[in-house]
Parts: C-alpha cells; sequence; structure tokens
C-alpha cells in the first residue's frame, strides 16, 4: 500500500501552483494513474502537454531524486510536436511514498512506466530520460515488441561506476530540513552544480519544484529518502555494467553527455557506438553529470535529432 508522506501530500497536489506562485491556467495537465505493487495500488502522477490529436507521443522520465517537473522548459519546446508526458516515478514529486522501501527498484517503476504507456494508449513512443530515466527506457527498449521507436538517453549509459555510486550515496537519501525555499535553493545550486550554467529563473523552477511543506512548517525535499535505503547497500559500492540489456536495444539512439561528467564515461561512450544498436553522441558542454535540458541550446539538440 502507499503512505501518506509527511505533510508534503498537500503541498505537492491542491497547493503547489499556488506555492510556486504560479498561475492556475499553465500550459499543461496534471493527471494520475494507479500502479501495482506487491503491497497493493500506488498513485503516479504525470503532466501532459501539447495534448491533441495527430500528434505522436513524448515520454520524459527524470533522475534519481527528481521529478517530472524537471522536464518543463523541454515540454514547452516540443508540443507544437508532441504530446508530452512527463512521469513522477513513484516516491518523487506528487506520486505517492510506497510504506515498504524495499519496493523501490527498477521492476516497479517499469511496471508503472508500462501503466503510463497504456494510459497513453499509443502504439509508439519517443523516451527522453535523464539518469534513472534513461536507464528505465534503455531496459523498455530492450524488451521484445517495445513501444519505443526513439529513445535519448541523458548522460547515462550501461556502465556505472563505482565511484559515482560512492557520490551519490553521500546525500541521496540523507531528508535535510529546510526554513524556507531560499535555503532550499542554495542545497539544490550546490548538490545539482554539475547540472551546468542555469540562470537564477531556472534554479527557482528547480527548487519550488523539488520541496515539500512539512507539519513544523518547513520544507523538505520532494522525495522518499527510503529511495536511498533501497538503491544503496552498507556495502562498499561496485561497477554496474548492463552492456546485456544494451545488447537488446533495436531503436536508434541520442546520448548526451555531460563534458564532466563522472558517471558516462567518454569509454562507455565509444563502446555504446560500436556495440548493440549503436548511438549518435553529443557532448555538452560546462556540465556534469546530468546536463538540466533547459537551454534553449539543449533543447535544440533533442528537438532536431527527434524531428528527423
Amino acid at each position: 500500500m502507499a503512505v501518506a508522506k509527511p505533510a508534503p501530500g498537500d503541498f505537492n497536489t491542491r497547493s503547489a501552483h499556488n506555492w510556486h506562485g504560479e498561475s492556475q491556467t499553465m500550459p499543461m495537465m496534471q493527471k494520475y494513474l494507479r500502479g501495482l505493487g506487491p503491497r497493493g495500488f500506488h498513485k503516479v502522477a504525470y503532466t501532459e502537454w501539447g495534448a491533441g490529436a495527430g500528434k505522436p507521443t513524448l515520454v520524459c522520465v527524470h533522475g534519481m531524486t527528481r521529478n517530472a517537473r524537471d522536464f518543463d522548459a523541454l515540454a514547452a519546446a516540443m508540443e507544437d510536436r508532441y504530446r508530452v508526458a512527463s512521469m513522477d516515478v513513484v516516491g518523487r514529486g506528487m506520486s505517492d511514498w510506497l510504506a515498504d522501501y524495499t519496493g523501490y527498484g527498477y521492476a516497479q517503476y517499469l511496471a508503472d512506466a508500462a501503466a503510463l504507456l497504456a494510459r497513453l494508449d499509443v502504439e509508439a513512443v519517443d523516451w527522453v530520460g535523464t539518469s534513472m530515466g534513461g536507464l528505465m527506457g534503455m531496459m523498455l527498449a530492450a524488451r521484445p515488441n517495445s513501444p519505443i521507436r526513439r529513445l535519448v538517453l541523458n548522460d547515462i549509459g550501461p556502465f556505472i561506476p563505482k565511484s559515482f555510486l560512492g557520490r551519490i550515496r553521500g546525500y541521496v537519501g540523507t531528508d535535510p530540513h529546510f526554513a524556507d525555499v531560499d535555503e532550499l535553493e542554495a542545497h539544490i545550486r550546490q548538490i545539482h552544480a554539475s547540472f551546468g550554467p542555469l540562470s537564477d529563473e531556472e534554479w527557482r523552477h528547480l527548487a519550488t519544484h523539488n520541496a515539500r511543506k512539512l507539519e513544523d512548517g518547513g520544507i523538505g525535499l520532494a522525495y522518499d529518502p527510503g529511495i536511498a535505503k533501497a538503491a544503496f547497500s552498507p556495502e562498499e559500492p561496485s561497477d554496474v555494467e548492463m552492456w546485456d540489456i544494451w545488447d537488446q536495444v533495436k531503436c536508434p539512439v541520442l546520448v548526451l553527455r555531460g563534458a564532466e561528467s563522472d558517471l558516462l564515461l567518454p569509454e562507455t561512450v565509444e563502446r555504446m557506438k560500436t556495440s548493440g544498436p549503436g548511438c549518435e553522441a553529443v557532448d555538452i558542454p560546462g556540465c556534469g553529470h546530468a546536463p538540466s535540458l533547459m537551454p534553449a541550446g539543449q533543447i535544440a539538440i533533442v528537438r532536431d535529432w527527434l524531428a528527423r
């Protein structure tokens, strides 16, 4: 069964737009579906842009501690061509938290993604995934009869070095509390400095949509700290290799790599070019893990590739 978040549920659903200081008539729709796990049903939130007959569908999925609203800029730039759906993976954003943290994992994430694809009721989709969201896309694209037509992997590939896992284990799931959104934004700017140079408005967007209101009036991050318990064992991390999955992907792939990334290594990209489906690859200067896909230049790379 799903568990109510500590005071954040109201913040992330009914009053989110007021808190963010945005118009109640945004060019997007907030929707929900029911995912099913071993402990029962849970709510999965997703935002939809550009709904209309005749458009292809683009699905966008975020990184480990992020949420659907990371893709607002990309979705706004794509909605003339696409119906865009961006999901909050369970335990993040406006989706439910699981009562049992051991339920967090790719089996559940892929099942929820399949439910979203069924809800969208289309034969094929293009997929843009950042980090974890890219792994989800790769895993789905590797399955027989996959509906994924084209795949954009944002700073992720079939090899994850243990050094990266050790770094993020130092902050994922620590559940810091902040006095206000200004304080949270300072934290976001520090933790995610590798997203690259962003405007003050873009940093504020990331901060406000990664905030949950706490019972004591403070602010927490909009994800369940339990995801870290599920993702990291007490032992020192080891390299993760998924080349067998990569070799099963059949669709065209674009790989974006932060030029300073400590996750997607240059040698990983070179091997991806000559194995599995192959790929096209673009380095994004001034970024590590992972390019935010908010600046116009980054959006143009994705838009132009998908338009071919």
